[in-house]
């Protein structure tokens, strides 16, 4: 398969589920993925080895505007960073595909409605055998299939908490997750939020939309394969050809048509590592490519009870949406917030390397551990730019009183149920809380590189198909909204491309 019809850059969530919607098109298709597949060792399952030694993380530095190195949370793996992921799978709301003003500024709307997306959720959905259930949450939106299966169950001191919140007047609601439990717990006795999915449990990039893909045999999956560079046409029209290195070897594949799904900050670093005739990168008329950089704003809460002890194996099962689309009282929107995968003294360590052992187990051991997340608005000053082999990131946070009224509400609810002690925590910029943005889609080439079925408007046979395509961050996981797009642009191309 010398020359290809599609290359696909990158097996995360998006070039992985675009891979399954174009599986017997009868198109030769090359995916191309950096890294390797996950090994199952011991390390899988020990929190010392993934949380305190960082055993999977990559050996990579990028730089901050302004010159600190950092060493980036992101995994290359065949599955991408999915094979790290919480599972969850759940829709943007409804009004996050209209224009919403937060206490920051004005979320953009789509390019389209959700009601035009809705099917393609349905199809992700059943895809990803996700989990779920209707009529808990007030603010779900209109599903045209109910889930397949019934949610993960709630842990006893989980129900518990769910209990307590219902005693508030509040309405949690089981999340949405791509969980197999029964086959996760098989692997080992632990969560999965965070922990990489060796087995068959994790209903991620790879064992779900990928290996249904390879079921193909016109699709073929090369790992190790390093894309440094897209060449256009000397009319710059179109991409000519993909440059890439394969066990030090250079190498170059020249495809009818590439779909670029790297991932929201490497596909906009590929794009402005290619050369065009103005300088600016490929899909760059609109000077618009890596900026709009948006990472959620999110905050580890731990709502503590020393007389009662948290048993919970995997916790993460519950979310809270009564904050999502104002701020209970009226007011503008706060956000989400949804279980961690249980902690223990090794995580706590990460973050508090000074503190006892002891003590931080018996901290992780009486609390229960949540995430709450809040909506990043696009910035054109928060950005991904390269200095020659550097990636550099210029994250410029936004929203941040969302955050602030966020965690003063959810203290006072968890103080109200029980929880005398309750700490928080921001996430920073090592760990990759759903990057997205960096290549938006949108009506208009002046403001947008992709017009709303994520073709380049600068490029007719390149397509960019992962979180980079969106634009706005919500305040819920991207996974879901990513595959269904992906599913969306793959009927599109069979329909167009491959007639």
């Amino acid at each position: 398969m010398t020359n290809p019809d599609i290359v696909i850059i990158g097996s995360g969530i998006g070039g992985a589920t675009i891979a399954s919607g174009l599986a017997g098109s009868g198109a030769s298709i090359l995916m191309l993925e950096r890294g390797e597949p996950l090994v199952a060792t011991p390390h899988a399952r020990d929190t010392r080895a993934i949380f305190l030694d960082g055993h999977y993380r990559p050996k990579e530095m990028w730089r901050e505007a302004g010159g600190a190195s950092f060493n980036p949370g992101n995994y290359y793996y065949v599955g991408g960073n999915s094979k790290f992921f919480g599972a969850v799978l759940i829709r943007y709301r409804k009004e996050d595909f209209s224009a919403m003003e937060h206490f920051g500024g004005v979320s953009p709307a789509w390019p389209f409605s959700y009601d035009e997306f809705e099917p393609w959720y349905s199809k992700a959905e059943q895809l990803f055998r996700v989990r779920g259930s209707l009529g808990e949450d007030p603010t779900e939106p209109f599903h045209s299939i109910p889930y397949a299966y019934e949610p993960v169950p709630d842990e006893a001191p989980i129900a518990r908490a769910r209990a307590e919140l219902k005693g508030l007047g509040l309405h949690p609601a089981s999340l949405p997750l791509g969980v197999d439990i029964e086959t996760w717990l098989k692997e080992g006795r632990t969560g999965w939020d965070a922990f990489p999915n060796t087995g068959q449990g994790k209903m991620d990039a790879q064992t779900a939309p990928l290996a249904a893909a390879l079921e193909d045999s016109n699709i073929r999956l090369e790992t190790g394969a390093y894309v440094e560079y897209l060449e256009t046409a000397p009319d710059g029209k179109t991409v000519a050809a993909i440059h890439y290195r394969q066990n030090g070897e250079a190498r170059k594949v020249a495809p009818k048509l590439v779909i670029l799904s790297a991932g929201a900050v490497n596909s906009a670093v590929i794009l402005l590592r290619s050369l065009s005739a103005n300088g600016k990168g490929l899909a760059n008329r609109s000077d618009q490519v890596g900026r709009n950089f948006m990472n959620h704003n999110s905050s580890a809460m731990l709502a503590i009870d020393p007389r009662r002890r948290n048993d919970s194996v995997y916790q993460k099962t519950l979310m809270l949406n009564d904050y999502y689309l104002s701020d209970g009282q009226g007011g503008k929107p706060l956000g989400n917030v949804q279980l961690l995968g249980k902690i223990d003294g090794n995580m706590l360590r990460a973050n508090v390397r000074l503190a006892p052992k002891f003590a931080l187990d018996f901290m992780a051991g009486h609390a229960v551990d949540w995430y709450l997340m809040c909506e990043d608005l696009p910035d054109p000053e928060s950005r991904i730019m390269v200095d020659g082999k550097d990636i550099v990131m210029q994250w410029r946070r936004s929203n941040m009183q969302s955050l602030d009224g966020l965690t003063k509400v959810m203290r006072e609810n968890f103080r109200a149920c029980g929880y005398p002690i309750v700490l928080s925590r921001p996430f920073d910029k090592r760990t990759p809380s759903h990057q997205c943005g960096t290549v938006k889609m949108g009506d208009d080439p002046a403001t947008s590189p992709l017009d709303p079925f994520c073709r380049a408007f600068d490029h007719r046979n390149l397509f960019v198909v992962d979180a980079s395509f969106l634009p706005n961050s919500a305040a819920v996981n991207p996974a879901l909204s990513i595959a269904a797009q992906a599913l969306r642009v793959a009927d599109h191309i069979r329909k167009s491309e491959l007639q």
